[in-house]
């Protein structure tokens, strides 16, 4: 059965290889990105935001089978903050109804493992009270204040606390649409390109993130677990945050289960 993907952050990364493997299966991609992709918008924008809705009805005839908000930055700035909360939700909530029209719609988001690292509060909290305004500010204050650091890893968290608390509800449960996340680790990508250049910049990253299972993963790795929670197949699972980072979370989190 031929479906229909949406993904965003096509153009590189773990982005281009879940398209790559969803097409390999035959499915349809609409790819979203800055440049080189189906719909080339800005999601750090309120008008790129809309810009996405329109152009994936019109691409899409009205239904989509699946919604992967994958776009990310990881860069000591207000933007990470634009895109990697409140561009993600623009996606999700803007793109579902278009998933209501599908017999097996599916959603997955990606965060990180860097949402279990220390995280600023106060930007966490803006983030979930949907107060852009707040968190642009907040994320200037840490910039100003040199803990810009924390900017990332508290957008990754307000992301997974975001699906935590909505996958249950009447819109996507209810609607029997299942809502996840992936959670990965260093991945060899773009975006992790100055962590991995060099062997002390590698032993430097993987103290921080330990994986001990098979080290840095390559972007296949986690497309893999993006074409499975966004299949058929997986019917029951509801927001969950699945880790595939090599065995950070197992390292940092010991006994916790959440």
């Amino acid at each position: 059965m031929t479906r229909t993907y949406l993904i965003t952050g096509s153009a590189s990364g773990i982005g281009a290889a879940t398209a790559a493997a969803l097409t390999a299966q035959g499915h349809r991609v609409i790819g979203v990105d800055l440049h080189d992709a189906d719909i080339a918008v800005d999601l750090t924008t309120h008008d790129g935001r809309e810009a996405l809705v329109a152009q994936a009805t019109e691409l899409s005839g009205g239904t989509l089978d699946a919604v992967v908000a994958n776009a990310g930055l990881a860069t000591e700035s207000v933007a990470t903050v634009a895109v990697n909360y409140f561009g993600a939700l623009a996606t999700l909530e803007g793109l579902r109804p278009l998933l209501t029209g599908s017999d097996a719609a599916r959603a997955v988001a990606t965060a990180s493992m860097a949402s279990l690292f220390p995280v600023d509060d106060e930007l966490v909290e803006a983030c979930l009270a949907h107060d852009e305004p707040a968190a642009l500010h907040r994320a200037q204050e840490l910039l100003d204040a040199g803990k810009g650091g924390l900017i990332y890893g508290s957008t990754k968290r307000a992301l997974v606390l975001w699906i935590r608390r909505n996958a249950a509800t009447a819109e996507w449960a209810g609607a029997s649409i299942p809502l996840n996340a992936v959670a990965p680790g260093i991945i060899r990508t773009p975006m992790t390109a100055d962590y991995t250049a060099t062997d002390e910049s590698t032993k430097a990253i993987l103290d921080m993130v330990p994986m001990p299972l098979n080290g840095i993963a390559d972007p296949s790795v986690v497309a893999d677990l993006i074409v499975y929670l966004s299949s058929v197949s997986n019917s029951h699972l509801c927001g969950q945050v699945v880790f595939v980072d090599g065995g950070s979370d197992v390292v940092i989190r010991g006994d916790s289960t959440w």
